[in-house]
Parts: structure tokens; C-alpha cells; sequence
């Protein structure tokens, strides 16, 4: 396999044929495997996708044009060691951002403290003042998180970004297993591999305890979707139908007795948790944006009043925030009382003068994002930019400076995909998926990995081309 010594390679040893602990079985096995039946395999996989309908559109195209995303049948191997250090840091993480989310919207102590600006908290728009002073059932805002790490060299791993509003990508990463499954059960078998078939179980019962007050009986469960043109359509429907419960959309939803209620064939029924994959704006048009048809006319007074929970709650996207971002390890020692287990990418702000110069003067070698940016949307890699894309966007970024932060091109960690010409490989990134609830927090082994498929290319996101892989956790 050709590798590149600048990056770690979590497969190979470098310059060496010879695999790492975690992938010493998978590489014997792969030794004696014919490459054509390989390929074969690949083949099977993508029509076992595109069968099982896992597609995605992508925003700004034909909203009737889907888009598969390519799955490599390579898989990414994490030692238990690995893991553990890394659930460590994620848990600390997720606790903080539940904290911090909290103290926005009530004491601001943070505020009062120095820790965070004031006004990146009061000039944000993902801050929610009908949210000031509301405490959500069980005391959850994030009920479901996902953060993107990324690997750097044998023990180095940082946090990309935070995933606190709607993370997706959790179908992908349990179809990419059944699809290995049915596939390789002999890998199964000579790898002992956490499972991670269990998680819309989990989802469900982290989703139950969040029940607001006291219930009797088995607590009515919903998930309000967009509708059918919504990039992650799929995903919505698929987690309705492995937790078995309804998916609706705001059109099947009304406010009855103060309570918000689905429309079924024997007439209204009240739910108790809506996990709600609609943004803040459209959720509703009496209190948010009032041209919005997607949510549903009162449900924030319901909720405010304590009725129903919604998952994740309304305002957690300020901890999307890249400005936020660069103020979690204070964040987290703040609330934790610890140093942050999991670093941040060292970041500029460039709403700060002295880190706006450098980042116009070092442009080319620097990856820029807006604050409020997801999907690899309206970033620049500077490495890969030609001079027409750089002066582009620095006049973008002069006119306004407080909407882009600015990290180092790091060089992200390589795994081996399956071409043509056989194992090559590509950039990878990781986003675990954490299930929060007033009981416990429970951190799906592994997660998605998605990876770049272009030779050279640090973007991985499946909008800008990238495709995704099974991840295995082994157990000890």
C-alpha cells in the first residue's frame, strides 16, 4: 500500500507492510482474501444501499436528485485502550455543554466570570432568549450529540467540532454494520467487536426517562421530520421505525388541552417526547419564524410550560457555535473543575483584530469556517484553494470578520480504502454519537467515520463528496 510518511496511518506501521495491534487479524485476513472477490463485495455493498434506499440529497440541487453515499468495506479498528481514553473525554465534554447550556439560560455565571465574552452570547443567533429561565425535563438540553474528532498520531486526538442542535449520520453508521455483517460474518467472528445494533433501543429509553414529570404507563414517543425533501429524510424515518414510533410532520401535530397531540385514525393522541428534527426557526411560527410550515403553532408555550420535552431543546445550538468552540477547554474546566481530556484545534477568532491580520496573511495555509457552518458548506481549505478562491474569500472575510473562525490544516489521519489498484489511503474523521438522559450517559462504541475519497483531500463530508466506513471498537 502506498503510504504518506507526513501523515499516521492507523492501519500500518510506517514505511512497513507490517499492521498495527488493532488491525492484526483483519490484515491476515485480508492477505488471503482474491481481490476480485473484494471487489465484488464492494459492488454487493453499493447495491445493498441503494436497495435498501440510503441516499441523501444534497442542498442547492434538484431537490428530486439523490445522492448515494459510497461506503468503503475496509473497516476502521479502534483498540479498547483507545476507546476508553476517548469516552473518557467525550463524556467530560458532553457534561460541560449540558452545563454550560444551562447557566446561559439561567445565571450566566460563565458570563460573570470572564470565561466567555458576553457578547458572543448576546450577539448570537443560535441564543434563544424565549429559552432564558426554562429548565427542560430531567435537566437535559443535548439529549443527543454528536462530536467530530479527529486523529493526528497514535495518542493525539482533538475535537473538530460539536454537534449539539440535530446530529445526524447515526443510520449510516448502523446500516454500514449490517452491511459488513451479512457480508464478512466470518471478520465477526475472529474479531471480537463491540456491538452497536442496540443504539435505537437506547435512543428510545434515553428518550422515555426525559418524559417531563410523572408518568403512568408507557410514555408516547414521536419524531417530527421536515418531510421527504429534507437532506437526512432517511434517517428520520429509519429511527421512527426502529424505535416503532410514529414520524410525523407539523401537519400532524396540534396544540389540544395544552398539550401537543398527533393525529392517528382513532383522533388526537398527546405525546410526551417529541425528538424533533426540525431547526429552531421553523419549530414555531407563533414564537419563531411566522412563514414557517414545518412546526407546529404554540409548542414552545407547551413546552415552556412544562407538557412535553423536545430533543434536542430549543437554543442547544449555540454550542454549535465555532466561536463557542474555541472556549471549551475553559468551558469545561469551568464546569467540571478539570482540565479538558480532549483537545480543541487550536482556533483564531477572527472577530479579534490581532487574529484577523494573521489569518489574512496566512490564508493560504489555513482552513477558514463560519461560525454557524455545517456540511463542509461555506469553508475554505487554504492548501487546496487556487489564488481565485483565496481573493474571493478574503473579501468575504474583511466584510465580515466575526462570522469566520480560523484553524490550522492538520494532518489528519489516514485509513486504508479498497481501489482499483487495491488498499490505498484516505482521510478519516469520527463522529461518536452520545445519548444523554436525567439517568446516565450512554456513548455508542465507535460511531461514523466518514472518509475523503480523493486522493489528498482533508474534506470528508458525504455533501463535498465524501463517503463513510464501518467503525469496530474491540473489546478487550
Amino acid at each position: 500500500m502506498q503510504q504518506n510518511a507526513s501523515f499516521f496511518d492507523e492501519m500500518f506501521q510506517p514505511g512497513e507492510d507490517e499492521p498495527r495491534e488493532p488491525y492484526r487479524n483483519y490484515k491476515a485476513w485480508i492477505n488471503q482474501e482474491n481481490p476480485a472477490h473484494l471487489k465484488r463485495k464492494a459492488s454487493e455493498a453499493e447495491t445493498f444501499f441503494r436497495r435498501t434506499g440510503i441516499t441523501f440529497n444534497v442542498y442547492g440541487e434538484d431537490e428530486a436528485t439523490e445522492r448515494l453515499i459510497p461506503f468503503d468495506i475496509v473497516p476502521r479498528i479502534i483498540s479498547a485502550r483507545e476507546w476508553s481514553r476517548l469516552s473518557r473525554g467525550i463524556e467530560q465534554r458532553v457534561r460541560a455543554i449540558n452545563a454550560f447550556l444551562h447557566d446561559i439560560y439561567h445565571r450566566q455565571e460563565i458570563l460573570r466570570a470572564g470565561r466567555v465574552p458576553a457578547r458572543l452570547i448576546a450577539e448570537n443567533e443560535a441564543f434563544l432568549p424565549q429559552m432564558i429561565g426554562v429548565s427542560p425535563p430531567g435537566g437535559v438540553y443535548t439529549h443527543v450529540v454528536g462530536v467530530d474528532l479527529v486523529r493526528t498520531g497514535a495518542d493525539e486526538f482533538y475535537v473538530l467540532e460539536d454537534n449539539a442542535r440535530t446530529p445526524s449520520g447515526v443510520s449510516y453508521m448502523l446500516e454500514n454494520r449490517e452491511t459488513m455483517l451479512q457480508m464478512f460474518p466470518e471478520l465477526f467472528s475472529a474479531n471480537k467487536v463491540v456491538p452497536v445494533g442496540s443504539y435505537p433501543q437506547n435512543l428510545r429509553r434515553s428518550l422515555a426517562a426525559s418524559t417531563p414529570g410523572k408518568h403512568d404507563g408507557k410514555p408516547v414517543i414521536a419524531v417530527l421530520t421536515p418531510g421527504i425533501h429534507n437532506s437526512a429524510y432517511f434517517e428520520h424515518s429509519f429511527l421512527a421505525d426502529q424505535m416503532g414510533t410514529e414520524l410525523v410532520e407539523g401537519h400532524d401535530l396540534k396544540l389540544v388541552d395544552g398539550r401537543i397531540a398527533m393525529r392517528t385514525v382513532r383522533g388526537y393522541k398527546p405525546i410526551d417526547v417529541l425528538y424533533r428534527r426540525v431547526d429552531d426557526d421553523f419549530l414555531d411560527p407563533l414564537n419563531f419564524n411566522p412563514d414557517s410550515v414545518l412546526g407546529v403553532p404554540g409548542i414552545m408555550d407547551v413546552y415552556r410550560a412544562g407538557n412535553i420535552t423536545l430533543a434536542n431543546a430549543p437554543g442547544t445550538g449555540i454550542a454549535d457555535d465555532k466561536a463557542i468552540y474555541s472556549y471549551m477547554p475553559d468551558i469545561v474546566e469551568f464546569y467540571t473543575g478539570e482540565k479538558a481530556l480532549l483537545q480543541n484545534v487550536p482556533t483564531w477568532r477572527c472577530s479579534e483584530a490581532d487574529s484577523l491580520a494573521y489569518v489574512q496573511e496566512h490564508l493560504s495555509e489555513l482552513v477558514v469556517k463560519e461560525v454557524h457552518g455545517s456540511g463542509g458548506y461555506g469553508m475554505l481549505v487554504g492548501p487546496a484553494a487556487s489564488k481565485k478562491e483565496l481573493s474571493s474569500f478574503a473579501k468575504k472575510l474583511a466584510k465580515d470578520p466575526a462570522n469566520y473562525i480560523a484553524q490550522p490544516t492538520l494532518a489528519l489521519s489516514t485509513v486504508p480504502i479498497l481501489t482499483q489498484k487495491g488498499l490505498a489511503p484516505r482521510h478519516v474523521d469520527l463522529r461518536p454519537f452520545v445519548l444523554v438522559s436525567p439517568e446516565n450517559i450512554k456513548i455508542t462504541p465507535g460511531g461514523l467515520t466518514r472518509v475523503a475519497l480523493k486522493q489528498g483531500s482533508l474534506v470528508v463530508n458525504s455533501s463535498q463528496g465524501g463517503g463513510t466506513k464501518d467503525t469496530w471498537v474491540l473489546e478487550e
